[in-house]
């Protein structure tokens, strides 16, 4: 288990730990390197291909357990992370089942949904840090704020998420590279959703505006072994509350549904 966008393992991810863990499944979560409790030099540093070894790395050592049920094996990934495990299960059918909860799928989808205003702001950053970086300034950005601030995931309630996802966080900080940009440009992991053939649960939030639900839908209908399930309200309200307690429902009897006997 991996979280999201500049997220960490403490960010709530621990609570749906929890619950896996009450219903009999052990369960390994990672900070990805240069965030969290994860080491690396880079602080902040958010690269596609690094996470996804970084990915395939927590794998490979979970196998090496004498615990691990290695024809049990499931993946799930929330957001950012989301995306992820959709790439992982494309291209290995190891695993017995995925979850991939409000997924980023697709990086055109992603930016459209930005605030133009805060577009604009993003992109005369972006230049800055293009004039700064030879003279070894790294220029930081918000991962999330309001509307029409410089932040590249932006809600009217952020401060109310922000506080809910981060209260028992001690690793989280709110910037990444303005480079990370790069990364939305250069990823859409919903393109590899019609190469999955392995059950793979998407968990969808209807009012979704940091990874449009409607864009991931299409994608998810396109894996042969999809189930979907929808949860009313925003990217954030899957996290706690009435959603957090109705998808884990969700998300156990798909686990346990797919457990290899």
């Amino acid at each position: 288990m991996a979280h999201g966008l500049g997220s960490t393992r403490d960010m709530r991810l621990d609570e749906y730990a929890y619950k896996f863990s009450q219903a009999g499944f052990s369960c390994f979560l990672f900070d990805y390197r240069n965030n969290g409790d994860s080491k690396g030099e880079k602080r902040y540093r958010i690269n596609v291909k690094e996470q996804l070894e970084d990915w395939r790395s927590a794998v490979y050592f979970v196998k090496t357990l004498d615990s691990t049920d290695t024809d049990n094996i499931f993946l799930f990934g929330t957001s950012f992370s989301g995306g992820h495990v959709i790439t992982l299960a494309s291209e290995s059918s190891e695993y017995r089942g995925v979850i991939a909860q409000c997924p980023y799928t697709d990086g055109a989808a992603s930016i459209s949904a930005v605030p133009f205003i805060t577009q604009i702001k993003l992109f005369a950053v972006f230049c800055t840090g293009c004039l700064t970086k030879p003279f070894g300034r790294e220029i930081m950005v918000r991962l999330a704020g309001k509307p029409g601030k410089t932040a590249l995931m932006t809600d009217k309630r952020y401060e109310y998420y922000l506080d809910m996802m981060t209260r028992d966080s001690v690793t989280f900080k709110n910037t990444t590279p303005v480079f990370t940009i790069l990364e939305f440009l250069k990823y859409s992991p919903g393109k590899n959703a019609g190469k999955i053939k392995i059950p793979i649960l998407y968990g969808i939030c209807e009012t979704d505006t940091v990874a449009p639900a409607k864009k991931s839908v299409k994608y998810a209908e396109k894996s042969e072994k999809a189930t979907i399930k929808y949860y009313p309200r925003g990217h954030f309200d899957v996290y706690d509350g009435e959603n957090f307690q109705r998808a884990m429902k969700d998300y156990i009897e798909f686990f346990k549904s797919h457990v290899k006997c």
